[in-house]
């Protein structure tokens, strides 16, 4: 920050804007005739270089190998970067565990006689808590309510604990349970777009790191930010730089316009898709061209979102009038947006995508034509696959028969015509290949959009008219990322409809995306199970990988809030839409999909109506405030906190017993036996997973043996402050595939007896007999989210 120790003062310079007088650096004219050949990503991390260069933790070197972006990114070894982020965001199952670990060095800290207030955040920190609520009830207009009074009841101790952690430390903010997604909050509240220091008058533009992969969906709006690791979340929250390598920036252009009928979810996963293929990960992707101008921000905030799917650090679309616009709809200042564009005009960081002049140099460009997008999901295995809806039909028959795989089941030809008959509210019904199970609108990709959110309902609403139901026995469930979306969704008159076909609001939260889908009917999983059914979810998600969603949906799809509907009324996966009816209407006549669906045009037209900044001024007015759940706890106070012993989610965790002023040495490894044999793309999912707690698994029994019964378990991810039970959980997905065993699962072999045992019972007799430990993986080992727990598990096992 700016300071006597800067060694670039000399480019301080004073910016007036509204009769006030603001400092920034002039990168500009530091930069002189490179400057506009630099991708903007890049511009943001030179300015962050030269605001915190104090010759120590950021050295002029640093900012030289940035000025020199176009040569130093080809270097084949990469040059190493330091990057101060201006804020980190946590969501819950992530951050309590930071939280946990700076409670514990605080104890740490006492032990070794120095100061535990020493250990507090520098950096501003916010933690929206979005992971914890579940959809136990789902359907019924009494299911918010239900699903909220659950999630106190099961997260009392974690909650508290936040509460705690929010007094004790300074710069942070819990955003309380029920207040939205973390992402979509930030978007549309939290994020500054330019930073205003209270002090200095410094301006800035805002950067931030999150402990979720998907905190890249910030770039929408203009703020570079990418998802980190837990722990290196906390040392940024503690003053320190992140260590990068100087990206390569692949620029995507996108031109035309997309078609009536194609949404942005078409359009991310079609450039999902596309990058993956390319090819794109640890590069910057920036968006640029005509086709940009002609998206909104919350389209291009879905784009951002699946950054990590495709497989990119982030995906950036630097800030435009469009940008501005989108923050005076969302309740900013006046003043505030006047600062942005000032500053942003000074550093030639507002970006005009109609002048191709302004355009920089990239390490590589490809493009999109939007026209060729066509309407599309995403399964059944992988974010990436891509399936016209077209071809949906033809490409999951053929996904039953194909060997086991990402595209592949390995259905015999004598079970392909399998049917499964169950009762269900005193009727039966059949499940086939392909039914239906549960079918959510959910996460912030797409609830943040209002576009499709309203095209949903304007679906719905077409589709009770014609007298269209979904069957009941389908999950079928709601879970905005912020009060807005329920706001404008009842004000443009849709709501009874969404209800009329079970997609009523069942909280706000991650809920379906993240696996926290709720159980289903008895009856229908022993169908699946009995009958060996692929059955599926529908969800407009972000990720799909096996086991996460739901352990009886073998096949999931990404798709869009209409998609998701369509199918959900289907009933099954395997249909042409085209040539076949989503049902009929009480006259007999055929009712298809072109039928309901709404133009863009009439999507937009009730969007300017209703999609208004009063509804953001009065839902943020009061989201600190929390829920009267919330204000009802009573959390402890002072410097440290009192460790419960017989707390089954809040435990001191042993990474800083024994800690010592010296570093230790390290050890070689000598005789070790193999724990696990694992193939390639072993996901954090598969490592350490956040979803339900088997009841027969090592974790299940740990909290038996504490008086707990099944329905009080919750998730891993709820659980992730207690080390007992993460360890426990670690390679507990039931979809790991490990190379011993004839079955995926979450077992391995004890190699001297040939015995066959859960992955933690088998590496705790390893340490009974003091023999070291290690797993063999293939490539992308550790790809995805919430990679603390993905690295701290295995250490507890092993070590």
């Amino acid at each position: 920050m700016a300071g006597e120790s800067n060694l670039y003062n000399k480019y301080l310079k004073t910016l007036t804007v509204d009769s006030k007088q603001y400092k920034y650096y002039d990168i500009v004219a530091l930069a002189g005739n490179c400057y506009d050949e630099l991708p903007y990503s890049i511009r943001v991390l030179l300015e962050s270089a030269v605001r915190n260069c104090d010759g120590f933790h950021i050295e002029q070197k640093d900012v030289q190998n940035i000025l020199k972006w176009e040569q130093v990114q080809t270097m084949e070894q990469g040059t190493e970067i330091p990057f101060k982020p201006a804020r980190v965001i946590l969501q819950d199952l992530t951050g309590v565990p930071a939280v946990v670990d700076f409670a514990a060095m605080r104890d740490a800290v006492k032990d070794l006689s120095g100061d535990p207030k020493k250990i507090n955040p520098i950096c501003p920190a916010d933690l929206v808590i979005d992971h914890s609520i579940q959809v136990d009830y789902a359907g019924t207009p009494d299911a918010l309510q239900k699903n909220q009074d659950l999630e106190f009841e099961r997260n009392k101790e974690r909650f508290l604990f936040l509460k705690w952690g929010a007094k004790a430390f300074n710069n942070m903010l819990i955003v309380p349970p029920g207040s939205g997604i973390v992402h979509q909050v930030n978007l549309e509240y939290l994020a500054r777009v330019v930073f205003v220091d209270k002090d200095t008058s410094l301006l800035y533009p805002d950067t931030v790191v999150g402990t979720d992969s998907h905190t890249t969906m910030i770039n929408g709006l203009g703020v570079l930010g990418w998802g980190v690791g837990g722990i290196e979340a906390e040392a940024v929250m503690l003053g320190q730089s992140i260590s990068m390598l100087l990206p390569q920036v692949v620029g995507y252009r996108l031109y035309g316009e997309l078609d009536q009928y194609a949404t942005s979810t078409d359009l991310v996963l079609t450039i999902t898709k596309h990058l993956r293929q390319l090819g794109v990960v640890g590069k910057f992707v920036e968006f640029y061209g005509p086709g940009v101008s002609a998206l909104s921000i919350a389209d291009r905030a879905t784009i951002a979102n699946m950054c990590p799917e495709y497989g990119a650090t982030v995906g950036y679309f630097p800030v435009d009038i469009n940008s501005l616009d989108y923050l005076r709809q969302t309740n900013r200042s006046e003043e505030q947006i006047r600062v942005i564009e000032a500053y942003l005009k000074a550093t030639k960081q507002l970006r005009d995508y109609n002048a191709a002049d302004s355009d920089p140099k990239y390490s590589l460009s490809v493009e999109l034509d939007l026209a060729t997008v066509v309407s599309s999901v995403s399964g059944p295995k992988r974010p990436n696959d891509r399936v016209a809806v077209s071809d949906m039909k033809r490409d999951f028959l053929d996904c039953l028969s194909n060997k086991v795989s990402f595209k592949g089941f390995g259905i015999s030809q004598e079970k392909l015509g399998a049917v499964a008959k169950f009762m269900y509210d005193s009727k039966q019904y059949e499940l086939r290949h392909g039914s239906v199970i549960i079918a959510a609108i959910t996460s912030c990709t797409n609830t943040s959009n209002p576009s499709v959110m309203l095209g949903a309902g304007l679906l719905a609403k077409k589709a009770v008219e014609a007298g269209l139901r979904v069957l009941p026995y389908i999950k079928t469930s709601l879970s905005p990322g912020s009060g807005v979306v329920t706001y404008y969704l009842r004000e443009s008159g849709v709501i009874p409809a969404l209800e009329a076909l079970g997609f009523s609001v069942v909280g706000y939260g991650c809920m379906t995306c993240i696996g926290n889908s709720g159980g289903i009917d008895e009856n229908i999983a022993n169908a699946i199970e009995e009958n060996d059914l692929v059955c599926c979810g529908v969800l407009s998600g972000n990720r799909n990988f096996e086991g996460r969603i739901h352990p009886n949906t073998r096949a999931n799809y990404l798709a869009s809030p209409l998609l998701v509907i369509a199918y959900a009324i289907a009933g099954r996966v395997d249909i042409d839409f085209e040539k076949e009816p989503l049902g009929k209407r009480p006259d007999g006549s055929d009712v298809y999909l072109r039928d309901v669906w709404p133009t863009r045009n009439e999507i937009h037209a009730v969007e300017q109506k209703h999609v208004i900044p009063a509804m953001f001024k009065e839902v943020y007015a009061r989201i600190q405030k929390g829920s009267t759940n919330w204000q009802s706890l009573e959390a402890p106070s002072g410097l440290l906190y009192p460790w419960d012993p017989s707390s089954t989610y809040i435990k001191k965790p042993p990474f800083f017993d024994g800690m010592t002023r010296e570093l230790p040495k390290k050890q070689l490894i000598h005789n070790a036996r193999v724990l696990l044999f694992l193939g390639d793309s072993v996901t954090t999912d598969h490592i350490s997973p956040a979803g339900s707690i088997g009841r027969t698994s090592p974790a299940a029994r740990y909290l038996a043996q504490r008086g707990l019964t099944p329905k009080e378990f919750n998730s891993y991810g709820a659980r992730r402050g207690n080390d007992d039970v993460m360890a426990r959980g670690t390679f507990a997905n039931i979809r790991l595939v490990n190379k011993f065993m004839s079955k995926p699962g979450p077992k391995t072999i004890f190699l001297p007896t040939n015995e066959e045992m859960d992955v933690f019972d088998c590496a705790q007799r390893y340490a009974r007999e003091n023999t070291p430990l290690i797993v063999i993986t293939g490539k992308d080992y550790g790809s995805g989210s919430s990679r603390d727990w993905a690295a701290k598990g295995p250490y507890l096992l092993v070590s």
